[in-house]
């Protein structure tokens, strides 16, 4: 029996060293290397503190900020131990119901029309970290006059942050809400 076992044993032993360790610290290694900033998370430091995420959307509630498209994650928006999405179809009442509330609450902020389809619609991980550039000129008047600015310049801003297409042709453009709102914290007016 000892004969068939030890084979056994030393192969479990082998792919455990081989696919458990030395794989994937040779996958880490590399990408270290190649692409350190994604292989870390595509963290975003200011003054010395990470602030954020660059591929998780964080949650912006105030005025003076842009805001993210709705996150699905449960009661707190933006958590990413709850990722998922909200498994609600397009004949879902509830899914109608919540949008056309949403809708009446942007449209109640004087938000720009007609209102963006991301404003009112979350994402499958429910953590998106980008909008549309419509969604993002729409709400140009409300940030700009909560902060006083003048609301060319809050749209310049937005349109310097514009993310295109890879290669021009896949994916939509976009613009991250992290860093469009650490752009206008750091506009000096």
């Amino acid at each position: 029996m000892l004969n068939h076992l030890r084979p056994a044993l030393t192969l479990l032993v082998a792919m455990t060293v081989l696919t458990g360790l030395a794989y994937p610290l040779a996958i880490n290694g590399v990408a270290q290397a190649v692409m350190p900033a994604q292989a870390n998370g595509s963290l975003i430091e200011r003054d010395g503190k990470i602030v954020g995420s660059a591929l998780i959307g964080q949650n912006f509630s105030s005025d003076r900020y842009f805001w993210p498209r709705p996150s699905a994650t449960g009661p707190e928006p933006y958590n990413a131990a709850a990722s998922s999405g909200s498994n609600l179809g397009a004949t879902s009442v509830k899914l109608k119901d919540r949008v056309a509330a949403d809708v009446a609450r942007l449209a109640g902020t004087g938000m720009a029309e007609p209102i963006a389809a991301d404003a009112v619609t979350a994402s499958g991980s429910g953590l998106d970290p980008d909008m549309s550039p419509a969604y993002a000129r729409a709400q140009i008047e409300r940030v700009a006059k909560a902060r006083s600015l003048p609301p060319a310049s809050v749209a310049s801003l937005v349109d310097s942050r514009i993310e295109k297409p890879a290669f021009g042709v896949i994916g939509e453009a976009r613009v991250n809400v992290l860093e469009l709102n650490l752009a206008l914290d750091a506009l000096k007016m």
